[in-house]
C-alpha cells in the first residue's frame, strides 16, 4: 500500500500541471480577447469621432451658404476649425464646377473626352454613348440595348438619368483609364447643362466647345468668383455652355487630423434648401477614407 504512494503522488502532480497549463492557455486567450476588444473599442470611438467631425464641418459649410438665392450664393470658400484636440480643414466648391452627366450636351462631353486624351472621332463616339445611357429609347425600338447584348455585356444601358457619376464605368466602350480621369470633373448634382467657368478646373474650361488654348489661359488668369461676369466677354460662342453663379449643390472636401494623429479625408455633396424649406440642407453624397481609400 505504501509502496504505491509515489505513483499516486506523481499522477496528482501531472494532473495539477495540466490544469495549470490549461489555465495559462485560457489566460492567454482571454488576454488576447481583452486586447482585441480594447482595440476594436478604440477604432469604434475614432469612427464615431470622425463622423461627428465630418457632420460638424458640413454644418458649418451649410451655414456659409444658407440665406442666399442661387445667383448670389458663394461658389467656393475654405475654413478650418478645432474641436477638442482634433483639427478639421474644409474647402467647398459649387457643383457648377463639374460637367453634369445628365444634362451636358454632346459638345461638352466630347470636349472633355478630347481634353483627357481621346481622339476626336472617339471622343464624339464616347459622348454619344454617354447620352444614349441616359436617354429613354423610342417605344418598340432599342438599338442601344441590342448593342450592349452584342458586346457580350450582362446588363443593358440604364436609359434613364445617371444615379451616380461612377456609373460612367458601365457605359459601353468607354476606356477604364478615360473614366478614371474623367470622374473628378463630372457630377450628377450640377443640375444644369452649363458649367460655372469661374470655378471649373482647367480641364473643364478647356472642354468648352469652340475655345482655344490661348483663351483658356486668359480665362484662368482673369476669372474671379467675386466678379463672375468678368470673363464672360472672353468666351465667344462657348458662352452658351456657361452659367456663372451659385448652384444649390456644393461639394465639400474635408481633411481631418484626429487627436490620435490619424488623418482622414472626406468628400460630401450638400443640397441647400430654399429659404422656406423645412430642411435647410440635405447630404446627397458622403465618402471618407477611414476604412480604406475613397
Amino acid at each position: 500500500m505504501f509502496k504505491n504512494a509515489p505513483a499516486a503522488d506523481g499522477f496528482i502532480i501531472v494532473a495539477v500541471l495540466w490544469i495549470l497549463v490549461a489555465l495559462a492557455a485560457l489566460a492567454s486567450v482571454y488576454a488576447v480577447f481583452v486586447a482585441n476588444t480594447a482595440m476594436t473599442a478604440r477604432v469604434y470611438d475614432s469612427r464615431l469621432e470622425t463622423e461627428a467631425l465630418i457632420a460638424a464641418g458640413l454644418e458649418l459649410t451649410a451655414y456659409r451658404l444658407l440665406g442666399f438665392d442661387d445667383a448670389s450664393r458663394p461658389t467656393s470658400g475654405a475654413f478650418d476649425f478645432q474641436l477638442g484636440r482634433s483639427h478639421v480643414g474644409v474647402a467647398f466648391r459649387s457643383e457648377g464646377a463639374r460637367i453634369d452627366l445628365n444634362f451636358a450636351p454632346k459638345a461638352l462631353l466630347s470636349g472633355l473626352c478630347g481634353v483627357l486624351g481621346a481622339k476626336p472621332g472617339d471622343a464624339d463616339s464616347y459622348a454619344d454613348r454617354i447620352i444614349a445611357w441616359r436617354t429613354k429609347p423610342p417605344r418598340g425600338n432599342n438599338p442601344e440595348a441590342d448593342a450592349y447584348k452584342d458586346a457580350g455585356l450582362n446588363y443593358g444601358p440604364r436609359q434613364a438619368p445617371f444615379q451616380n457619376a461612377a456609373e460612367l464605368r458601365l457605359v459601353r466602350g468607354l476606356p477604364a483609364a478615360l473614366v478614371d480621369n474623367a470622374l473628378p470633373f463630372v457630377t450628377v448634382f450640377n443640375g444644369r447643362a452649363e458649367i460655372d467657368v469661374n470655378e471649373a478646373a482647367p480641364e473643364v474650361v478647356a472642354a468648352l466647345p469652340n475655345i482655344n488654348s490661348n483663351v483658356v489661359d486668359e480665362i484662368l488668369q482673369q476669372r474671379d468668383p467675386q466678379n463672375p461676369q468678368k470673363v464672360l466677354s472672353l468666351l465667344g460662342t462657348a458662352a452658351s455652355s456657361v452659367a456663372v453663379g451659385g448652384r444649390k449643390a456644393t461639394r465639400a472636401a474635408l481633411h481631418i487630423m484626429l487627436d490620435t494623429g490619424r488623418k482622414v479625408n472626406a468628400d460630401a455633396v450638400l443640397l441647400i434648401g430654399d429659404n422656406n424649406s423645412p430642411e435647410p440642407y440635405r447630404i446627397l453624397a458622403w465618402r471618407d477614407d477611414f476604412d480604406g481609400p475613397i
